[in-house]
């Protein structure tokens, strides 16, 4: 398969490491140096391609990449107030795109974890519920597209909760994210429910950026030859 890298940072450079493990072949290597070089020609060589950029840049380069009907997996977050119209244009178009805001493997069972454990504890108001995320320092975003995929799970499934907040507060139906940036740090993730009697808690602790990168490249291979948009929960088959 010949893969397209729009983003060659570190997330960029773990991911053509896999790739070439798998036996893919990096077709092009697109960064802030070489902006000109992302042509819809140059795009044509590659079967699928793989953006991992930043917040103010996700939007435009997705955009880019399905209008010249190239199969996208996309791992940027922070951008997702523009995700309808992405979609809509997806639908409408028969395009192609893989979105997560997380591609690890142990992250995406976690988030299954972390569903089936809210839906446990919605009944037990005596529970309170929180989160904690810890990234390194160059992580854009704050709270992580990782912390805010496991509070909407968790908002879809309490009740109690209404909306999320990336602060402390005393309002019982905010539910707190805590976000700290420290290095090194990949990434740890703690859903953490506390009562009078007890705590529980659920963690994923990420020690290199290998599990997401492997993610990326099994996600390229899924969605090579389809046509929709799909998550992680299809690619792994969850």
């Amino acid at each position: 398969m010949k893969i397209a890298l729009v983003g060659y940072g570190k997330m960029g450079k773990a991911i053509e490491e896999i790739a070439l493990k798998r036996g893919h072949e990096i077709v092009l290597k697109l960064d802030i140096d070489n902006q000109h070089e992302f042509t819809k020609e140059n795009l044509a060589k590659a079967d699928v391609a793989i953006e991992f950029t930043s917040p103010h840049s996700a939007y435009n380069n997705v955009s880019k990449l399905l209008e010249w009907n190239v199969p996208t997996v996309c791992g940027s977050t922070g951008w997702l107030d523009k995700w309808d119209t992405v979609r809509k244009y997806t639908d409408e178009n028969n395009r192609a795109l893989v979105y997560a805001s997380n591609y690890s493997v142990g992250v995406n069972i976690f988030f299954e974890i972390n569903k089936r454990l809210a839906e446990l504890m919605a009944p037990h108001a005596e529970y309170d519920v929180r989160l904690e995320e810890i990234h390194h320092t160059e992580k854009k975003d704050s709270p992580s597209g990782t912390a805010v995929s496991l509070a909407e799970q968790i908002l879809e499934r309490i009740a109690r909760k209404t909306k999320w907040i990336n602060e402390e507060s005393d309002n019982a139906s905010d539910l707190v994210i805590l976000s700290e940036r420290v290095d090194p740090a990949p990434g740890t993730h703690i859903a953490l429910y506390t009562s009078a009697i007890d705590d529980i808690e659920i963690i994923h602790t990420a020690h290199n950026r290998t599990g997401f990168a492997t993610g990326a490249v099994l996600a390229a291979e899924f969605v090579k030859d389809k046509k929709g948009i799909f998550s992680m929960k299809e690619v792994l088959g969850l």
